[in-house]
């Protein structure tokens, strides 16, 4: 399974795609961070973030996208910048025709460390030790992307099959 990861943010947005099968070490295809600059206009830097993260889509033709989950921050500005991405990447991910999962920091923490309570740092380090990289993905926006690629492939690989066990079900059982 092939998942485009987005660490979304309005300045820096991370994103990282990797391969894998739940039970199994990830295997690492790309990492990026998409800029758009705060002196720009709102409307212009979304349109860059959508084209990017579009592109990158259909480089990459991934089977599912996962997005980190906005939740709630102190600064409302960067919330709602948060958010904004957020929904761009999930835009992206639909428009594609491709499922689109959301997870909070935690789940991802929790996946990829063991503890929904782990740092940046031990986050990354994560990362880098179970993709087999040489050296940690910078900045700290890509290696969450990466991260949350990595959890959508551990759980969100099994929950898909989970679903569609049920649908099959579900459609058997109707005949």
């Amino acid at each position: 399974m092939r998942v485009l990861g987005v660490d979304p943010g309005l300045t820096r947005c991370g994103v990282g795609v990797v391969e894998g099968v739940p039970g199994r070490p990830c295997t690492l295809v790309a990492y990026y961070v998409v800029y758009t600059d705060p002196a720009d206009d709102l409307a212009l830097r979304l349109l860059h973030l959508d084209r990017s993260l579009t592109k990158l889509v259909a480089e990459h033709q991934p089977e599912s996208v996962a997005v980190e989950r906005v939740f709630s921050q102190h600064n409302v500005r960067t919330v709602m910048g948060t958010a904004q991405a957020s929904g761009i990447a999930v835009l992206a991910g639909a428009r594609a025709g491709l499922p689109v999962q959301t997870y909070t920091p935690s789940e991802v923490k929790a996946a990829v460390t063991g503890s929904g309570q782990a740092d940046k740092a031990q986050m990354t380090a994560m990362v880098t030790r179970l993709l087999r990289l040489a050296e940690p993905p910078k900045p700290a926006d890509a290696a969450d992307a990466l991260a949350l690629a990595i959890c959508h492939v551990w759980r969100g690989g099994t929950r898909s099959k989970l679903a569609a066990a049920a649908d099959r079900a579900r459609r058997g059982g109707a005949r």
